[in-house]
């Protein structure tokens, strides 16, 4: 009995030693193949801004007074006055140039002062030839002279009155001189009539966006004063990449996010026909293209977006419903090709499969593997073709997921 005993447990030792060298299944995590909505899309930052955004300049050069107007207030077409521009203050003298200018409007005082004199000469000549001729006349009517004598009388009269009127115009000259002389002395108004200065009317309803400068300043002719536009009129621009964008076509649906609001519907309006290069955040020079997305919606949706705002913009590259697809954790690369664990019979079985669109989630597949197959989601070194598996299946799954760069 004794050896009995101790044969079951020699035996027992025996098949413990033995079940623990055994190969135990590796624990795994399982996703089905099944159909799915796939949408392929491309993400990349955009900038929201009025579509037509009027910057108003100076129409001459002269002195622009301060501006009132401020980010952010109503403008009304043809009504609004937005600048006001005004004569420049005269140029200041030296003590030359002074000395010279007191000296002209003294002279200036001088000559009309000769002009007066000459202008009461004028005068009295005149009143002396009109008293002459009308004695003439008188002594005609007697045919006590001749006619030829009144008619001398009556020249000597108009050549008179021409020469008041020389001299009335010759005082009136010297007193423009006069006038001109002491505007170069004098300091001008420094706040100019409402007759000598130029309103700058808003061509276009909307807010101001900017102004350039408020204070009051001395401008040239096209000296940009402030910036007008209408915010409810916005576009975003989105700068693709050019390998991403030959993909992209107008009338693409897209969805605008990351700028502190819901999520707001859009479509791409137009895509510029040129690149441009732009020099990424790791320094490296790429090739972007412009894509100009139109919102669609309640406007009072993007109420609050503002020109400039930084946005998310996720163009629609592809989108296909009830697609066949595997999950891109369940990928990796054998060679050349992709690959995936299958589970049969509760073994991993190595499938090469063909994938065709893809996002960041699911890929969709065109051969390889079948609906209702199960696969190991992220594979581990321990898996390997016929390696034994034990598994569970409580991967989320989902119907519709936004495109990233597709797995490489």
């Amino acid at each position: 009995m004794r050896h009995l005993i101790l044969a079951v447990v020699v035996l027992a030792l025996l098949a413990g030693i033995i079940w623990a060298f055994l190969p135990r299944p590796v624990e795994v995590e399982l996703v089905d193949i099944a159909p799915r909505t796939i949408e392929v899309a491309v993400t990349e930052q955009g900038e929201a801004r009025i579509r037509e955004v009027f910057t108003i300049s100076a129409t001459i050069g002269g002195k622009l007074r301060r501006i009132d107007l401020h980010a952010g207030d109503p403008v009304l077409a043809e009504e609004t006055v937005v600048a006001v521009i005004g004569p420049t203050a005269p140029a200041l003298l030296d003590a030359r140039a002074r000395g010279v200018a007191e000296a002209t409007r003294s002279a200036a005082k001088s000559a009309v002062d000769l002009a007066a004199a000459q202008l009461a000469q004028a005068e009295a000549a005149l009143e002396f030839k009109t008293a002459e001729a009308a004695r003439s006349r008188a002594l005609f009517e007697r045919s006590a002279i001749s006619q030829r004598v009144l008619d001398a009388a009556i020249l000597e009269q108009k050549t008179a009155q021409a020469a008041l009127d020389s001299a009335k115009a010759n005082l009136a000259v010297r007193s423009r001189e006069l006038e001109s002389a002491e505007a170069v002395l004098g300091t001008g108004d420094p706040y100019c009539a409402d007759t000598t200065c130029i309103d700058i009317i808003a061509p276009v309803s909307g807010r101001v966006l900017r102004v350039v400068s408020e204070s009051e300043q001395v401008v040239q002719p096209g000296t940009p004063i402030m910036e007008i536009g209408n915010p409810g009129n916005l576009e975003i621009a989105v700068d693709v990449l050019s390998r991403d964008v030959v993909r992209v076509r107008e009338g693409a649906e897209a969805q605008i996010t990351g700028w502190g609001g819901a999520p707001i519907a859009a479509r791409v309006e137009r895509i510029e026909p040129s690149a441009r290069t732009k020099v990424s955040a790791l320094g490296i020079d790429e090739q972007r293209v412009r894509v100009i997305l139109t919102l669609h919606g309640n406007p009072a949706d993007w109420q609050l977006l503002g020109h400039g705002f930084r946005v998310i913009a996720h163009i629609n590259l592809w989108k296909g419903d009830g697609v066949l697809s595997i999950p891109v954790g369940a990928l990796f690369r054998d060679g050349s090709d992709w690959a995936t664990y299958a589970v049969q019979d509760g073994r991993a079985r190595l499938r090469i499969i063909t994938l065709g669109e893809r996002n960041e989630s699911f890929a969709q597949v065109l051969s390889g593997v079948m609906a209702g197959d199960q696969v190991i989601l992220h594979p581990s070194d321990l898996v390997a073709d016929g390696v034994a598996i034990s598994g569970r299946s409580d991967y989320p799954d989902s119907k519709a997921h936004e495109a990233s760069t597709p797995p490489t």
